[in-house]
């Protein structure tokens, strides 16, 4: 009974070395003293931003009489989006490395227009919608910084700066943005480290650094009853929140 005892307890034993030495097998042990790899990214986003409404303004109605108005705009939720690019990552240390990752963001902002002067039928303020569909292209300039590599997890920070060019076409929509604007960007992730390649899940958070509102767009609208609503706002600053899955 004693030998049978001590066999059962060597056997658990061994089991157990067994698995801790499993757990300390690493996948591609050599992937991140690479000088320079690249990879693919695939994710989603939500878009928002926050705009400076002017509060009472004065309008000149067409037969020349003037009136004052208070008209209010905001977006009203955050709208989901696709986002998909390619990364190139530049090795400067063990824990430090530089990023690339040129992105198309197809997306859209649904914003409300509340005139708080005029009512409807069931006397709420008259409301104008639009649906501010973008499609960018940006170059995030990121700085990763890496923890130490535990088994086959390794989460880093990320934070860096990132140009982004409107493509969308212009049209006759209330509001226009720029096409240029640039975002300063902020964000959490691990390594995963699989059998043949790493995924990469990555939160970011991104915000305009400048006045992304086209203000010149008000000259160019035909419709004249849209130019109070234009003239609403007077900066807007775009905001993203970006989950991306990286392949590399």
């Amino acid at each position: 009974m004693r030998r049978n005892i001590l066999c059962f307890i060597f056997a658990c034993l061994a089991a157990a070395a067994t698995r801790a030495q499993d757990r300390q097998v690493e996948n591609k042990p050599y992937i991140d003293l690479r000088p320079m790899h690249f990879g693919i990214r695939i994710g989603m986003h939500a878009q928002d931003i926050d705009f400076q409404n002017v509060g009472p303004q004065t309008i000149t109605l067409d037969d020349g009489s003037q009136t004052t108005q208070t008209i209010v705009c905001d977006a009203d939720s955050w709208n989901p989006g696709l986002s998909v690019g390619v990364v190139a990552d530049l090795r400067l240390s063990d824990y430090l490395a530089f990023r690339l990752t040129p992105t198309m963001h197809f997306g859209s902002k649904h914003l409300v227009f509340r005139n708080l002067t005029q009512a409807d039928e069931a006397g709420k303020p008259l409301e104008k919608t639009q649906d501010l569909k973008q499609t960018c292209l940006s170059l995030p300039l990121d700085l990763k910084f890496s923890a130490k590599r535990y088994g086959n997890y390794r989460p880093y920070m990320i934070a860096g700066i990132s140009p982004m060019f409107n493509l969308t076409k212009q049209s006759e929509d209330i509001i226009q943005l720029k096409r240029f604007d640039t975002f300063i960007e902020a964000g959490i992730g691990c390594d995963l480290y699989l059998p043949f390649f790493k995924i990469i899940p990555e939160l970011k958070f991104c915000y305009s650094l400048s006045n992304s509102l086209n203000k010149n767009h008000v000259n160019d609208l035909k419709d004249s009853g849209l130019k109070p609503y234009a003239t609403s706002v007077t900066a807007g600053h775009s905001k993203m929140l970006v989950l991306t899955f990286y392949f590399e």
